[in-house]
This record gives C-alpha cells, structure tokens and sequence, in this order.
C-alpha cells in the first residue's frame, strides 16, 4: 500500500511539474530535498510527460508550438550530454580523494595540472582548426618512410608533416575558382598572435580570481564548530561518499588548526647565527649549481649544432646525437632539483611553506635559466646559421626536450618516489614512507608548458602532444601518490598556493614566452626555404604588407586606423600595461 501510495505521489507530482513553466518548474525540482540522482530521474519523467501531453494536441500545431517543441528536444539532449560527460568526470572523483588523504598542499599541485590540461585542449583546437585543417587541403604528399624513431627524435619522416613551421605553405590556399581563399601567412601570424592574448586574458583573469578569492575575501568560518555544523551536504547518502567527507572535512580542521596552534621557536643568539650560515651556504650551493648546469647546457649546444653541420656516416649515429642535448638537459633538471630539497630538509625550515617557497624558487631560477640559455642559442646562433630550415630545426629541438622531459618526469616518479618506499620500508626502515615534493614537481609542470609556448610558433601542434603527456602524468602521479607516498607529517593550510603557481606561471614564464616570440616576429629572418613566412624580412612583414593592401580600399580604413593609431603605438600599449598592472 505505501508503495502504491509513493507511486501515485510521484506522479502527482510529474504532472504538476508538467503544467508548470520552464522557469517556475526548474526552480521546483532545485528546491526539493532530494538527491541529485533522483532530482534527474524525476525532471526526466517530466519532460516525457511533456512530449506525451503534446503528441496528443493532433497533428496541427501553432509555430510558437514547433518551436517550444524543438526547444525542449534541445533541453533533453543538452540533458543527455551533461549526464554523460558527468560519467566521464573521473578526474573530480580523484581530486576529492587527494585532498581528503594528503590535504589541500598536495591537491594544489592536481588542480593545477587539471588546470594546465584544459589549457592545452584549448590551445590544440585553436591551431588545429585554424593552421592544420587548412594546410592539409594544400599539403603534398610525404615521400618519407616511418621507422618509428621520429616518435622520440621528431625527424625523419615527421619532417614533412603539418607537425612543423617548414612545412606550412606561404600560399594563398583556395579549392574553389573565384571562390573564397585562405591567406596562410595572415592566418598563421594571427592565430599564433590572438592565442597569445587570449592566454594573457586567460591568466591575468585566472590569477585575479584566484588572488580575489584567498587573499581579499577568503571564505573562512568563525570556527571548526561553525565548519563542522554549516558544510556538511545531507544530500549525501552513499557510505563511501559520507566517509570521503567526513575524512575531507577533518583534514581541513587539521589544516585550520596549524595556524591557531603555531609554534614560536625562540632562539639563542648562537643558534641564529649557525641557521643563517646554513642558508647562506644552502643558496650558495644551490646558485653556483645553477650557474654550471647553465654553462654545461650553452657548450654541449653549441657542440650539438657543429655536429649537426658536420653531418654523420649513417642514420643511427644522427639519431643518437639528436637525444644528446634533450636527455643532458632533462637530467640536469631531474637531478637538481632533488639536491634542492635535500638542501631544504637540512636548512630545517619551521613551516612546510617555508620549505617549499624556498624550494620553488631555487628550481625556477634554474629552470628558466636553462631556457634562457637554449633561447639564446636558437634565436642568436641556430637563426643565423646555414640550416635550410632553421624554424624547423628549432622546432625538432622542443619537441625532442618536451618529449624527454615527459620521459624524465615518469622516470623520477619511479626513482624519486617507488624506489625511495622501497627503501624506506626495507632497508632503512627509520626514514618511512616518503612525502610529495610540490616544489619539484610543480616546477617540472610549468618548465613543460613553457617549451611547449616557446614551440607554438615552430610546431603547432606541440600543445596537443604535451596534453597526452599532462594525461599520463596525471594518472601515473595519482597512482604514485596512492601507493608511494605519505600524508605530509605537518598539516598546514595553502589557500594561496595556487595564487602562487599562477603567478609563477605568468611571470617568469608566459612574459618570457612573449619576449622570445616578439624577438622572433619582429627582428629575425625567416628562412627562404621553407615555412609560410620565406622570402620576406621578417614574419611581422606579412602584417605590414597587408595594411598597405587594405589602405586602397575604403571599407578597410577602420582597420587602418586601428593599426597605425594603437597597434604601432607605444603610447598605446604603455596605457594597456598600467591597466593590467
């Protein structure tokens, strides 16, 4: 009988949820004290309900009808399709679990990844649609056959694909006599150019959110009890999701707990005096580190481009030299920074955050210092050599290190994490299971995305390659995480940290992009060989010559004036600088 009884309830309520209108219907099922499962099986019903209800009106109907009827096919399947990448949102299900286990440092790092991933999904759809598809209706076929090494190398047959700048046409791409046409050079020089200012948007916007929302008005609660009584979702009804918040729930007290309970340490003068020695001698050590894997990488460049000149006997021996400068720079940037954080741990820091801001920012002066050094290499001394493609050569040489780099990275989840429980569980048994280093790998995400920037302009599609590579490392991480490494021994609160990898993330690293692009747009030459920019002064001269077209036409003078009056003006773009600051 209650079942009966429950069953004529429900459809009571379909059908009064049916008469109601869009608006006053989708505001009913949100303010039902009901699970979100069962709030999408009951607007479901109801939208059957509807569909039934107008099938029985007959076979005439108004246009306002035709039109209601089309918009509600649209709400089911706009419905459908949010069910279903619902189903696909594994990656949330995985963050929740983190920052319930190892609290919100170690999920800091995840959510930016996650963050980076989405980026360069946006980044590969932009150049695909707008460089690769076109391209491909003018490519020539690729006479090169496929021996699998170019996976590492990026040469060989890879040479002749939509993969590099040489392969792109400097033609006018039109499949249609007198019908529309496609200007490769405009197309390319603006889509790289909008890609870099809507990333500029994207990251000024993303780090005045993030800043707005940790620093100005953080939402705090006047205490754990407040917290524990105003957070907790009773619409929650399955056991395992009920013990995931209850353990996210106690991490974030423990984690608000460390900054009522710090401990002051007071020390003598002695014990000051050998602290600030020690630090000293740590940022010595660390910088004169720095400084020589920086020497060691500008030499063996050098080398590596006398070889390349010389040319070589067989195939082999040229692909082993293409990995000699990739694999050297990879290790050092692998390497180091573990020597960091053993520096870290012996400076005994009194706060984890102080450990790792430290740690952070020795790891990005070296990190960026190497791609320094490898710009300066590419830009002055690769650009003016005799290569007959020297974008392209630029372009190998990014997608060599970006896929090393990636090959490193797994590589220290295994060395740095599996084999360091390994023995602490087995050999030293007093050193425990190890801790996520944030600083190191925080750091090897932000050099990864920075060569991937650096090689838009020379391999378009580098972001999409470096979205396979973030994918895989999101899960081998994850997997690592679970299984190799502990809760941090201090809990503490890193709201801002985030803030803080956004900033890091936009300067050094995106401002150190543009200036690298800008320098290779406006002052150098394009090789003559190759690309969609050959035979002209420099890529920006693609711009100059078709403001000088648009200039015989009254129409265009608007765009004219726009490139005379702001784009050329340094008045203008000073202005824009104060305003963003």
């Amino acid at each position: 009988f209650r079942f009966l009884h429950g069953f004529d309830a429900e459809e009571d309520l379909v059908g009064s949820l049916a008469s109601m209108s869009p608006n006053e219907r989708i505001q009913a099922i949100q303010k039902m004290p009901k699970a979100m499962g069962k709030k999408r099986e009951i607007r479901n019903k109801v939208l059957k309900e509807i569909t039934r209800r107008s099938r029985h009106r007959g076979a005439l109907r108004s246009c306002a009808e035709c039109l209601q009827g089309a918009a509600l096919s649209f709400r089911r399947f706009g419905n459908t399709l949010s069910e279903y990448f619902d189903v696909l949102r594994i990656r949330h299900k995985i963050l929740k679990i983190i920052g319930a286990k190892f609290g919100t440092s170690v999920l800091s790092y995840f959510v930016f990844l996650k963050w980076l991933l989405n980026f360069n999904l946006f980044s590969f759809l932009i150049n695909f649609g707008f460089l690769t598809i076109p391209q491909f209706l003018a490519a020539e076929p690729n006479n090169l056959s496929f021996t699998g090494l170019e996976l590492f190398t990026g040469a060989g047959y890879f040479q002749q694909t939509v993969l590099y700048y040489g392969f792109y046409t400097n033609a006018t791409i039109s499949k249609i006599e007198n019908g529309p046409s496609y200007n490769m050079q405009l197309a390319y020089i603006f889509t790289v150019g909008v890609y870099f200012v809507i990333c500029f948007l994207i990251l000024l916007f993303s780090m005045a959110k993030s800043f707005y929302r940790n620093f100005i008005n953080p939402q705090t609660f006047s205490g754990n009890a407040s917290k524990l009584l105003s957070t907790w979702d009773f619409t929650i009804t399955n056991e395992k999701a009920v013990k995931l918040k209850q353990k996210n729930l106690s991490t974030q007290i423990k984690e608000d707990l460390t900054d009522v309970n710090k401990e002051v340490l007071n020390f003598s003068a002695m014990e000051r005096f050998l602290r600030v020695a020690v630090h000293l001698l740590a940022w010595v050590a660390s910088l004169g580190t720095a400084v020589a894997a920086c020497t060691g990488v500008y030499f063996l460049s050098i080398n590596n481009l006398e070889l390349f000149m010389e040319g070589y006997r067989n195939d082999l021996e040229s692909q082993a030299a293409m990995l000699v400068l990739p694999v050297v720079t990879s290790l050092l940037n692998t390497l180091i920074p573990f020597f960091f954080s053993w520096l870290g741990h012996l400076e005994k820091f009194q706060s984890p955050g102080q450990h790792i801001y430290v740690t952070i920012t020795r790891i990005i002066f070296l990190k960026m210092s190497v791609v320094g050094i490898l710009c300066y290499y590419w830009l002055s001394i690769v650009a003016a050599s005799n290569s007959q493609c020297w974008e392209t050569l630029v372009g190998q040489d990014i997608y060599r290190l970006v896929v090393v780099d990636f090959i490193f990275c797994l590589l220290g989840s295994f060395f740095g994490e599996f084999l360091r429980r390994i023995i602490g569980t087995t050999v030293f048994v007093s050193l425990g299971l190890p801790e996520f280093d944030i600083g190191r790998n925080v750091l090897d995400l932000i050099y990864a995305q920075t060569l991937t920037w650096i090689g838009i302009l020379f391999s378009p599609l580098l972001p999409g390659i470096q979205m396979i590579a973030f994918s895989i490392v999101f899960f081998v991480k994850k997997v690592s995480l679970m299984r190799n490494c502990q809760p941090p021994r201090k809990v503490w609160r890193t709201a801002q940290m985030t803030t803080s990898f956004l900033l890091l993330l936009f300067c050094p690293s995106f401002l150190g992009v543009l200036a690298v692009t800008a320098v290779t747009v406006w002052r150098l030459k394009p090789s003559e060989g190759c690309g969609p920019f050959r035979g002209l002064s420099s890529m920006y001269a693609a711009v100059s010559e078709w403001i000088q077209v648009l200039e015989r036409y009254t129409a265009s003078k608007w765009v004219v004036w726009i490139y005379h009056n702001l784009i050329t003006s340094e008045l203008f773009f000073f202005i824009l600088s104060t305003v963003v600051l």
